[in-house]
């Protein structure tokens, strides 16, 4: 009897995954296998994207090229038709993107913060305190803070904070450019013993390698939101239309949803995201 039920719930299992909007049927393959996806340094340094695409690539046949450059030059890919699909952090600056036509089917994927690190000690006073208070004391202090410097959501979010504190960084002798993604910056920071802000995912995925302690946490600002979206094949010819719709379907389906609830539980004890497909923030 169990090993009927068993077979039966593998028979309505496989059911519904045949029905899976982005799901190939069986014996078919794409027709551009080739889909190029723009995205943020953190969904890769965090080890997500290792974990998601090997999936969507068995069930769907497209082989995708990642390219991790941070979200302003991903949305700049956007704009110019030099990508497929697109998954950012930088929502007002996608909502510009957005409106002009080059994007389509803008859809909101997960969500997780941003936490400002710093060397255990703790020089500038920082822990407990609000992000905004948390600058204002880098900056009064002098103390090294090394910024992405390279038009990433992480980086746009960071200027904001600097914004609200009613402070300008740039060109101070304590405030330090990577250029380069998350996970770089972060050893960056770890070996000048300075602070910086970084999405919670990278710095748990990183943190073996670190001598950084998380030190201001839980403010609303930090609120660290993805989206994914199609390239508009309507606007750009060349793009992989079918490609895009499938990895936004894929990225919001529940299954997708259910395994980014779960990516990092194992390892870290807790989600590195949380998946928000389907609601309003």
């Amino acid at each position: 009897m169990l090993k009927g039920v068993s077979t039966l719930a593998a028979v309505l299992a496989l059911a519904v995954f045949s029905l899976t909007p982005y799901a190939r049927a069986a014996g078919t393959e794409p027709q551009i296998k080739d889909l190029i996806l723009a995205t943020t340094t953190s969904t890769q340094d965090s080890g997500l994207l290792d974990y998601l695409i090997p999936i969507f690539e068995k069930k769907t046949g497209y082989r995708v090229k990642t390219v991790a450059v941070g979200t302003g030059q991903s949305l700049a890919m956007g704009e110019k038709g030099e990508a497929d699909v697109l998954l950012t952090h930088a929502e007002e600056a996608e909502k510009k993107v957005v409106d002009s036509g080059a994007v389509r089917n803008y859809q909101l994927v997960m969500h997780n913060d941003f936490v400002i690190v710093g060397p255990a000690d703790d020089p500038a006073g920082v822990k407990g305190k609000s992000s905004v208070e948390a600058l204002r004391s880098i900056a009064a202090k002098g103390v090294i803070f090394v910024s992405r410097g390279d038009d990433s959501g992480t980086q746009k979010k960071e200027l904001s904070i600097w914004k609200k504190a009613e402070l300008n960084p740039r060109g101070a002798k304590w405030y330090r450019e990577s250029g380069q993604g998350m996970g770089a910056t972060l050893l960056m920071a770890s070996e000048k013993q300075g602070y910086t802000l970084t999405d919670r995912a990278t710095y748990l995925a990183q943190k073996k390698n670190l001598e950084l302690e998380i030190l201001s946490e839980g403010d609303k600002t930090l609120l660290n939101i993805y989206h994914v979206m199609e390239v508009n094949p309507d606007k750009f010819r060349k793009v992989n239309a079918a490609g895009g719709k499938a990895f936004v379907e894929f990225m919001i389906a529940p299954e997708t949803q259910k395994m980014i609830a779960d990516f990092g539980k194992d390892k870290f004890g807790q989600s590195l995201f949380f998946p928000d497909a389907g609601k309003q923030m």
